[in-house]
């Protein structure tokens, strides 16, 4: 499945910036980063709870939000980005 994670992790104090980088460590680990706090990914059913609970984890509820979007391939293709390109192609072969 393929989906699209948004955050807000308040920062002012160190708690919050360590929570911060905590939170993107995890959508690395899942996808790509295509804006500050969006990341795009391609998971399976097992994988989404998995960092779905790592992020659960990881905030505080009561000033941080993370936000899940479902999209499909045919959505995913739809996507119109003006400005510096930071995406990238989902179905591409990824050379490392």
């Amino acid at each position: 499945m393929y989906i699209l994670v948004t955050y807000d992790v308040e920062t002012t104090s160190s708690e919050g910036q360590k929570r911060l980088r905590q939170v993107a460590k995890q959508c690395k680990n899942y996808g790509r980063r295509v804006q500050n706090s969006v990341f795009e990914c391609e998971v399976t059913e097992a994988q989404f709870t998995m960092l779905k609970a790592a992020l659960t984890d990881i905030i505080a509820p009561e000033s941080d939000s993370i936000r899940f979007y479902h999209l499909s391939k045919n959505q995913n293709k739809r996507v119109i980005s003006i400005g510096k390109q930071t995406t990238y192609d989902i179905d591409a072969p990824l050379i490392i």
